[in-house]
């Protein structure tokens, strides 16, 4: 009597689960053609995920840290375990510290970066994975691009060259993510030298919708002539509450509003969430 109840028990979990799996599948279809942009919340970093129309998946950067696995369970189903893409916009520790937690805890179907190195424990260490886990690594140049499915495109704006000195903060990653009407400007850590030279060779090609403002709102970063650009309406900071660096700095918070672009820092809101259906932007 016993072990019949436990089979029934387990076979009732298993009818639940099935049920969950099922009706998710039928919520996902219902969303058809709609891009989602997730700008996690993961402290004193970056770390962005983008669904595609199509359920296709990319991580942009993944935090300083092991958080980046709680970020990404609030943004993917439980039994989701694969992830197509992860692009690293350069090696800095609060952009790549949770990826070898990405790569242990999830199967990547590739490795894109600017081909950038460091010689940081976390760069080595993520190396070492890539290789251990066998996943494919590509170099993102200008010009590029990555179809993420359902109308929705990934252009690499930036690096043109391959990465030369120790400033890896210069050579980050410069994406924008285009969808129907659309647009979403990612920026890593790109300092002011960068945006001024993006301003004045392809000004055209920066308007974007939404900006992922450099560096986390450094003074460091964010030009008038980029800005000018873009002229984003909405504008998100990635940052961890009280950091040591004071991010995002006054300065920068005072020209984002006085173009009229609405902030959205992690540290007040949590995850910034984005929806698209090709037409209508709406935050969550």
């Amino acid at each position: 009597m016993f072990k019949f109840h436990k089979i029934k028990i387990y076979f009732l979990l298993l009818l639940i689960i099935g049920n969950l799996m099922i009706f998710y599948s039928v919520f996902a279809e219902t969303r058809g053609n709609l891009l989602k942009v997730s700008f996690l919340d993961v402290g004193q970093g970056d770390a962005i995920f983008i669904e595609s129309p199509t359920g296709n998946q990319l991580l942009i950067d993944g935090g300083p840290d092991k958080n980046i696995l709680n970020a990404l369970g609030r943004v993917m189903p439980f039994y989701d375990k694969t992830i197509d893409a992860v692009l690293v916009t350069h090696p800095d520790q609060d952009h790549i510290g949770g990826i070898p937690e990405v790569l242990k805890n999830y199967t990547v179907g590739e490795y894109i970066s600017s081909g950038a190195t460091s010689s940081t424990g976390t760069s080595l260490e993520l190396q070492n994975d890539l290789k251990e886990f066998n996943v494919k690594k590509e170099i993102a140049r200008a010009g590029e691009i990555i179809d993420l499915g359902g109308g929705a495109i990934l252009k690499i704006l930036y690096p043109e060259t391959d990465p030369k000195g120790t400033d890896t903060n210069k050579y980050s990653v410069i994406a924008k993510l285009y969808y129907g009407d659309s647009t979403f400007l990612f920026t890593g850590d790109a300092p002011t030298g960068v945006e001024q030279y993006l301003a004045m060779t392809d000004g055209k090609e920066l308007k974007s919708d939404v900006l992922k403002v450099a560096h986390h709102g450094s003074r460091n970063s964010l030009s008038p002539e980029f800005l000018s650009a873009v002229a984003p309406e909405y504008s998100v900071i990635s940052a961890g509450k009280d950091n040591s660096f004071g991010h995002p700095h006054k300065e920068i918070l005072d020209f984002l509003n006085s173009i009229q672009s609405k902030i959205l820092i992690t540290f007040n809101l949590g995850d910034i969430v984005f929806v698209s259906d090709g037409q209508a932007l709406k935050e969550k």
